[in-house]
C-alpha cells in the first residue's frame, strides 16, 4: 500500500514537470512595446521611474499579462527600481495573471538582494500565490533556494501552509528536491524554524517517508532527529 501511494506521488511530480513554476517574464516583443513606467521599470531607469511617478503615472498599471512595473522590476531583479517604485507608492502585494507577487517572483529567481529590498519596504512573505495556492516559501523550498527560505522564515512566512496539491514547504523540499546540499539546508532551516515534520500529504505520506523512499540520507537524519524543545 505504501509503495502504491509513493508511486501515485511520483506520477504527480512527473506530471508537474516544468509546469511547477509557471511564471511568465515579459518577452522581447512586450519589452519593445512598453512605454512609461513599464518601460522605465523594465530597463531599470530609476530616474525615469521617479519622474514619471511625480508626473502622476499610474504606479500599478497592468500590461497584457497583468504585470505592474513592480513585477517587471522583480523579474529584472533590480533592487534599486524596486525601491524607487515602492517609495513612490507601488503596491507590492498585487498578483499578475499567473497569480505571482513580486516576492514570489524573486524567490523563484533566487535573488536574495531583491527579496531583502521588497521585505524591507513592507512586502509580505505571507501571501497565497500561484495556481497551486502556495506561497513564496513553498516555491523557494521546492527549488532549494535555502538563502531565500531563511529570509522568508525571518519575515514570518507561514511554515506549514498546505497548497492545493496537499504539500507544505517541507514536503516540497523533499519530493521536488534533488537531495543535494541546498535542499538539505532548506530542510534544516524549515525544521529549525519549527515546521511540522509530521504533517503528511494527501496520501498520508510524511516528509520522512518520502525522504527514505528517495534515499536522501541527509534529509532522513534531519527528519529523524528529535525536535528541540
Amino acid at each position: 500500500m505504501v509503495k502504491m501511494l509513493l508511486i501515485i506521488v511520483a506520477l504527480v511530480v512527473a506530471n508537474l514537470g516544468s509546469r511547477a513554476i509557471a511564471q511568465t517574464p515579459p518577452d522581447a516583443s512586450e519589452l519593445a512595446a512598453y512605454r512609461g513606467l513599464h518601460a522605465a521599470a523594465a530597463s531599470g531607469d530609476v530616474a525615469a521611474i521617479r519622474n514619471l511617478a511625480k508626473a502622476g503615472e499610474k504606479l500599478d498599471a497592468r500590461d497584457g499579462n497583468g504585470r505592474t512595473p513592480l513585477h517587471l522590476a522583480a523579474f529584472r531583479g533590480d533592487a534599486d527600481a524596486i525601491r524607487a517604485l515602492i517609495a513612490a507608492g507601488a503596491n507590492p502585494g498585487l498578483l499578475e495573471n499567473q497569480r505571482y507577487d513580486a516576492v514570489t517572483i524573486v524567490a523563484v529567481s533566487d535573488d536574495v538582494s531583491a527579496l531583502k529590498a521588497l521585505l524591507a519596504l513592507g512586502a509580505s512573505a505571507k501571501l497565497t500565490t500561484s495556481r497551486y495556492d502556495g506561497t513564496a516559501l513553498i516555491a523557494a523550498a521546492h527549488l532549494g533556494h535555502d538563502g531565500i527560505v531563511r529570509e522568508l522564515i525571518a519575515a514570518g512566512a507561514p511554515l506549514d501552509h498546505v497548497n492545493n496539491l496537499g504539500w507544505t514547504a517541507l514536503i516540497e523540499a523533499v519530493i521536488l528536491g534533488d537531495g543535494g546540499k541546498r535542499h538539505v539546508e532548506t530542510v534544516r532551516a524549515l525544521l529549525a524554524a519549527g515546521a511540522n515534520r509530521n504533517l503528511a500529504d494527501n496520501q498520508g505520506v510524511t516528509p520522512l517517508r518520502h525522504a527514505r523512499a528517495r534515499g536522501y540520507a541527509a534529509m532522513v537524519a534531519l527528519l529523524e532527529a528529535v525536535a528541540p524543545r
